[in-house]
């Protein structure tokens, strides 16, 4: 009992709120569901209301139309232009509307957090094993080494930090010898043009040398 009255809460909260990603999340998801949350409202939901109102008005209600001008709402079988009225069954549909898309937009959002949260805590806890091994193991060395564990940690630590930047460096120089070797395989126009030139001058003076 009180799952389901922590859950309608949360659901309470939910639909009251009016940032925009909530605003945004919600028309691209009516939008998918319109089809099939209007139709679930006009064939099965309004004609269950309808039928309510029926029986509890002993037959004289069957439409949610309050006239307010006395005009006839229905002559010669059409809607009479004259009539003045409130249309609460289209208020009615368009408030089941929303509900029945926010509850289906809350249900997909909360699976989608509880697996968001479990992904995390698994990956947590999966960093935490491994610092946990990692400490035994250097704490195992430490008494081996008869060092205290704070100084064979931090030796450790810059250890691993030191390792880390020779990789990041050599990854860098590898990208820039790669990058390079791109440039020279495909060299831009200006490039050649550099080249051309370069040949030409060359060839130039080779011509002045031999005469």
């Amino acid at each position: 009992m009180k799952r389901i009255k922590a859950f309608f809460a949360d659901f309470k909260k939910f639909i009251s709120r009016g940032n925009i990603l909530d605003m945004a999340v919600g028309v691209i998801i009516g939008g998918a569901f319109s089809t099939i949350v209007t139709a679930l409202t006009n064939k099965i939901i309004m004609p269950l209301i309808n039928l309510i109102v029926y029986a509890c008005t002993g037959g004289t209600g069957i439409s949610l139309i309050t006239v307010l001008n006395g005009k006839p709402y229905i002559t010669d079988g059409a809607i009479n232009p004259e009539c003045v009225y409130i249309d609460w069954g289209t208020f009615i549909m368009a408030i089941v509307d929303f509900l029945i898309i926010a509850f289906v937009l809350f249900i997909v959002l909360k699976a989608f957090m509880r697996a968001n949260n479990f992904l995390k805590t698994t990956v947590d806890d999966i960093k935490n094993k491994e610092l946990i091994k990692e400490k035994r193991a250097v704490r195992k060395q430490a008494k081996l080494d008869k060092k205290p564990f704070k100084l064979a940690w931090k030796e450790h630590l810059d250890e691993k930090a030191k390792i880390a930047e020779e990789k990041a460096k050599a990854e860098a120089e590898e990208k820039a010898r790669k990058e390079e070797e791109e440039r020279l395989a495909n060299p831009s126009q200006e490039e050649l043009l550099k080249q051309i030139l370069a040949e030409l001058k060359k060839q130039n003076e080779n011509k002045e040398k031999a005469e």
